[in-house]
């Protein structure tokens, strides 16, 4: 038994106590009082457990908030791939035409720059994991 029952049990016993003094004719007033107060103590228990559930789902919110999430589907980074080859074909063509072999590598430079760019987007820890690994006298084999 707890605090919050033997608070329950003493006003019950004076309740009790304070009818027989009074007499019957004070009951239904006594009852209303002490029904009235485990009323109170209800209420009050079921508000800190909403305020607590309530907490709780909020905490959980901010975190799911700030956790990074994959932004795209399969689709997209399919997508983002073809486009990604059927415009190497020109930009090739025009930066091998242009400059010869070093504009042909500024424009593949480019092209893997914008893909490793969308990959470090939708992965945002890819690229983080070794360093932290490192720093903590961690290898990547375990």
């Amino acid at each position: 038994m707890d605090g919050r029952d033997t608070d329950l049990k003493k006003e019950l016993d004076a309740t009790l106590q304070t009818r027989r003094e009074l007499g019957e004719e004070y009951e239904s007033a006594l009852v209303d009082s002490f029904l009235e107060k485990v009323d109170q103590r209800i209420d009050g228990a079921v508000e800190r457990r909403v305020r607590r559930q309530l907490a709780e789902q909020q905490m959980a919110a901010a975190r799911d908030s700030r956790s990074p999430r994959p932004t795209d589907s399969f689709g997209e980074r399919f997508g983002f791939g073809i486009v990604s080859l059927v415009l190497a074909v020109p930009l090739s063509a025009i930066g091998g035409g242009v400059a010869d072999l070093p504009g042909l590598l500024v424009a593949w430079a480019g092209i893997v720059g914008v893909n490793v760019v969308q990959v470090a987007r939708t992965n945002p820890g890819l690229f983080s994991g070794r360093r932290r690994a490192e720093s903590k006298g961690e290898t990547w084999d375990g």
